[in-house]
This record gives structure tokens, sequence and C-alpha cells, in this order.
């Protein structure tokens, strides 16, 4: 330890260590040695130069640079600089102290550290029990960067084969390959209502085209009970098709069973015995065409309550139609 006045009032501490994080290795283990010197922070320091060879066995094999610390004092740091060290001779080897040059206030002088021993050890061997063969060296367990390489290829590798396959099926049936998906299927009452607004829109009843306006009304009424209830509305006549209702007593009430004789009847009269229906007419069957699909559409059915159900039934609650 060196005490050196700077300025001209008071002394400062100086410390400066030598250590091994071990002090006995075995041979050819490596170890580190720390230089480490606590000094007031006015002070400037240099590290001594530490050969490649220590004692004529020890080597160098690299060091780390300054790291900076807060010291024990106040006004103090702490600089620590780690050499890794290694030899290949068993014995016991002294390590020398270091010296630290110092420059406080342009006063030059060194500061040693302590010195340090490392003790190499050997292997022990037991010579009682003779020659002994040598052992197979142990095999590494794989790693998944390793074997990833290998797990894509196989992966690759099945779904060529795969695509390969799929292809010569779809090809041997005239299939395309790929085949965009179909979009799902609207309810059977949404396409009807949709087509009976795009009816109401277009008005043809009023250009004088009341044949195709009544064939357009019935083949939307007709394509909707195809789809909701299953009857071949397409291939019956009028008859038919209300003798399949009255069969299948509960499908419609009596307000959308006379609703939907009214349209099917008219319409079999302006498209059969050239019939020239009013314009309240017109506006009946399309109103009525409204309300049958409207009472009788699957989503009511479904809900379940007394209230919902009569909903569909009372002529107050029909949805209302604007036809001008």
């Amino acid at each position: 330890m060196l005490a050196l006045l700077t300025g001209n009032t008071r002394a400062q501490q100086i410390k400066a260590t030598a250590s091994l994080d071990s002090a006995n290795i075995l041979l050819g283990d490596q170890v580190k040695l720390f230089l480490e010197i606590d000094h007031p922070k006015s002070v400037d320091v240099s590290f001594p130069q530490v050969p490649d060879t220590i004692a004529g066995l020890i080597e160098v094999l690299g060091h780390t640079d300054i790291d900076t610390f807060e010291g024990n004092k106040a006004d103090n740091i702490k600089q620590i600089r780690s050499y890794t060290i290694t030899c290949f001779d068993s014995g016991s080897y002294r390590i020398p102290p270091y010296w630290f040059g110092i420059n406080a206030d342009g006063n030059i002088d060194s500061v040693p550290s302590n010195g340090v021993t490392l003790n190499v050890h050997s292997m022990q061997i037991d010579t009682t029990k003779g020659p002994t063969d040598i052992k197979m060296p142990y095999g590494a367990p794989l790693t998944l960067k390793e074997v990833t390489p290998y797990i894509l290829g196989v992966i690759l590798i099945g779904a060529i084969i795969f695509f390969l396959l799929y292809s010569i099926k779809r090809k041997k049936k005239n299939k395309p390959l790929f085949v965009l998906p179909k979009k799902p299927k609207l309810p059977p009452h949404v396409v009807a209502l949709r087509e009976l607004d795009r009816i109401k829109d277009e008005k043809i009843w009023q250009k004088g085209k009341k044949k195709l306006y009544y064939s357009e009304l019935t083949d939307t009424l007709r394509t909707y009970i195809e789809e909701r209830f299953e009857i071949r509305a397409m291939e019956q006549v009028t008859d038919e098709i209300l003798q399949s209702f009255r069969q299948q007593k509960g499908l419609l009430s009596d307000k959308a069973l006379g609703n939907l004789s009214q349209i099917l009847q008219l319409a079999d009269l302006v498209k059969f015995a050239k019939y020239e229906p009013l314009p309240d007419d017109d506006n009946l069957s399309l109103v009525n065409a409204y309300f049958f699909v409207n009472e009788t559409k699957e989503e009511e059915l479904k809900k379940g309550t007394g209230e919902e159900k009569g909903k569909g039934k009372d002529d107050n609650n029909v949805e209302e139609v604007e036809i001008k």
C-alpha cells in the first residue's frame, strides 16, 4: 500500500491487488488472473504489461479490457483487468507482483500488487489395475438446429409426392387441379326477398308487361317453396302445389295459404286466359308475396316463442310494402 501526497492538504490511499479465481487446476485447465487497483479519481493509473509467459511455464492466452467501478471510498474508483492463463506442467508456480504506474498531479510513481501462487495438478493414475482399453468417445446429443434441415427436407419431399398423386388423381377424373371454394348458400327467404325487391323496383306491370310480371312473381315463389319446404313446385301446377300444402297440415297458416292461392290463381288467369287484372290486383299480389315469404321463412319458425311465431301470423305485424 502506498500513500501519495496530492495538492497540499491530504493523503490519498492507493491499493493494488492480484488474485486468481482458483488457485488449483488440472493440467491444461484455464483460470482467470485478476489485476485490480483502487485509487482516487484524480490519479491517472497505467496497468502493467503482462508477458505471454509467466514464471517460464504459465501461458497467457488473452486478457479483457479494463472495467471501471465505484471504489470503496466516495472519491475512489476501482479498475480491473482479467487475464486467461493455463499451464501444462504440474507443480506450484509463483506469479510475481505487478507494478502499476501512478501519476498524481504530475508526481510519477508506481505501486505493486501482491504475488499469488498457482498449483497445477496432474491426473492421478492407478497403476495397480494394469492396462485398460481406450474408452470410446462420447456421442454428443443431436440438437434441433442439426436435425431441422432433415425434417424440412422430409416435409418437402412428402409435399411434392402428395402434389403429384393429387394431380394424377384429378387429371384421371377430368377435374381442374384447383377449385375455388363455393360461396355459402343463402337462406331461401333471403333470395326470395331480394328477388321480390327487384320486381318491386322495376315495376314492369306498369309498363304493360303484366304477363312477364306474374311469371317472375310466381317463379320466385315456386323456387322459394322448393328450397324451403322441399315441394317440387317448379314441376307442379297451381292446384298440385296447393294440394301439397293442404295434405301436410301445419306447414302453412290459413292466411298464408290464402295469400299463396290468390297469387298463383290470378297469375294463371293472366298467363293462360289473357285476363287483365286491375292495378290493385297487381299491388295486392306483390304484398301477398312478401307476406307469404316473411311468415313462412325458417328463421321465424326456429325462434320458438309464441310471441315470435305469432308475429308472422298477425296481419297487423306484416312488413308494410310501399308500391307506387
